[in-house]
């Protein structure tokens, strides 16, 4: 085990020991507020100081076991404990640094997907229809659930934009790689002379917040303005100006929603979406912040960023953040990332250890 590694470990065990101490003294429950917050702290740092002890027994085990080898009469039983503790001990390092690894505190939360088209005009409003299809199906597959909140749709199919609210488990956990830009390489259906053409859709992937008291929001840096939904809805919506617009005056974020009939519940859902939006900038401007002294392996999610390619001649899709190619796009576009995003998972835990292990 690395010592850096050890040292962290030594001072959780030292904390655990305080925090031990300050539970069982008779003002432990005074204050509490502060009372809970401790009790939490010594939940969390519990099973990793257990099983640091378990490492540091069987690290024991393994030194008495190379101390026994002198002595002729107990050879055999010694090779047996060293073999055991030699393959035990690799198998708790890795245990105590998954357990070190820092917790991201949006992964358990719900998202808003937003997908725009970009470069490729009438194509890149298909593709957008075929992301949707894509993360919907996925979606499904982890019994998810998915809210249209706003849609613009292309008058060709597929969406100009489309936003949805993406309701589960551990949704952003899986999906928090995905914010970035997605090109696709295909053979239009209007292309008569068989040329593949390139277009592009923008992906953003936002915790949502769990409530708007996350970011402040001065209400007199806000627009709401209401007007008749459009489109299919029937004659109330068409009659009534159930729609709702929200432009966030500093920034110049506006956020549309018209896909519910009350008023009422389409601000709140604007709101919302407004919150998301306003709390990704920020988290995007921290990362950019970091990245500029060490680059992330599976990228910044600057939507800027080409992340993946979807080359539909060659059956394949890319992610280039990692150099992985798969030869199964239309599984893929069916709703099966398991493969993807388990990669990318994989790639940013390796990079996570890489920095919890540092220097020596």
């Amino acid at each position: 085990m690395k010592q850096s590694i050890r040292d962290k470990l030594e001072g959780l065990a030292g904390r655990l020991d305080e925090l031990d101490r300050t539970l069982s003294s008779s003002e432990a429950t005074r204050d509490m507020d502060q009372y809970r917050k401790l009790t939490r702290e010594h939940a969390e740092l519990g099973p990793v100081v257990a099983l640091y002890q378990t490492w540091r027994q069987t690290e024991a085990d393994l030194q008495s076991a190379l101390d026994m080898m002198t002595d002729p009469e107990m050879k055999e039983l010694a090779e047996a404990e060293m073999k055991s503790a030699s393959e035990r001990l690799p198998e708790i390092e890795r245990e105590l640094q998954n357990l070190l690894l820092p917790k991201d505190s949006d992964d358990e939360r719900n998202v808003f997907l937003e997908i725009r088209a970009g470069t490729g005009g009438d194509e890149s409003a298909l593709f957008a229809g075929n992301l949707f299809r894509m993360y919907s199906r996925f979606a499904e597959r982890q019994r998810w659930q998915v809210e249209v909140v706003s849609s613009s749709a292309s008058d060709v199919g597929g969406y100009k934009e489309v936003i949805a609210r993406i309701v589960g488990n551990g949704v952003y956990s899986r999906l928090k790689f995905e914010s970035g830009t997605h090109r696709v390489q295909r053979v239009p259906e209007t292309e008569a002379q068989g040329r593949i053409h390139t277009s592009a859709c923008t992906v953003a992937i936002m915790p949502e917040a769990d409530e708007l008291e996350d970011v402040q929001i001065n209400p007199a840096e806000i627009r709401i303005d209401t007007f008749r939904a459009s489109g299919a809805g029937g004659q109330h919506i068409n009659k009534t100006d159930s729609a709702i617009r929200i432009v966030h005056l500093p920034t110049g974020i506006v956020v549309e929603c018209q896909d519910g009939r009350s008023q009422h519940k389409n601000k709140a859902q604007a709101m919302s979406v407004l919150v998301a939006r306003i709390r990704d900038a920020q988290q995007r401007e921290q990362n950019a912040m970091i990245a500029s002294t060490r680059k992330s392996l599976v990228g910044s999610g600057d939507r800027s960023e080409r992340i993946r390619t979807y080359n539909f001649p060659q059956g394949r899709v890319t992610d280039h953040r990692i150099n992985l190619t798969l030869y199964k796009i239309d599984s893929i576009m069916d709703g099966d990332l398991d493969e993807l995003l388990g990669a990318l998972a994989n790639e940013h835990q390796a990079e996570q250890l890489t920095a919890l292990g540092g220097a020596e």
